[in-house]
């Protein structure tokens, strides 16, 4: 189902097993971008299990301008103890350079939170690299606030497998 926006000539849809090529193009010009593209190991396959398998792990979202994809959000239930409720998290936000600054990134993150508020969702939550400031600005101006004082831990590869078989 398409979801209409204020934006003439802009749709959001949730993405289905046929847009697994458009997703991993996005990964990977996200990747591009925030300079990490020797990172990306995702395929099509994998994307397919998780996004679409038979034990999903995540969703997305695309926004189309004039019947072309020209963003996503891919996001995840996690959950806060301390409010007793679940929250949603982006991962990926994510529109082509070429059709930034037209408000799509802003409503592909207004779609996820009104899928929040559906879901009596407690948090919507993000990272963001400290270097990229356009987002942190982006950010700020839709009210989101940094969570400075925590610090995000990361396990990984051998180091995963290692505690994994501890």
């Amino acid at each position: 189902m398409a979801i209409s926006t204020t934006i003439p000539g802009f749709v959001i849809r949730a993405a289905s097993e046929t847009d697994v090529p458009v997703i991993l193009s996005f990964i990977k010009k996200l990747a591009a971008y925030e300079r990490l593209g020797h990172e990306v190991v995702a395929t099509e396959e994998r994307l397919r299990e998780s996004l679409f398998g038979a034990r999903t792990t995540a969703e997305v979202a695309i926004g189309y301008f004039e019947g072309k994809p020209v963003g996503f959000v891919l996001f995840f239930h996690n959950y806060s103890t301390f409010l007793a409720k679940p929250g949603l998290y982006i991962e990926d936000l994510f529109v082509d350079e070429a059709h930034r600054r037209r408000g799509f990134g802003r409503a592909l993150l207004l779609h996820v939170a009104r899928l929040a508020g559906e879901r009596q969702c407690g948090r919507l939550e993000w990272a963001v690299l400290d270097w990229n400031e356009p987002a942190i600005n982006f950010y700020k101006k839709v009210g989101a606030v940094a969570m400075d004082e925590w610090t995000v831990f990361r396990v990984t590869g051998t180091a995963l497998e290692k505690l994994a078989a501890a």
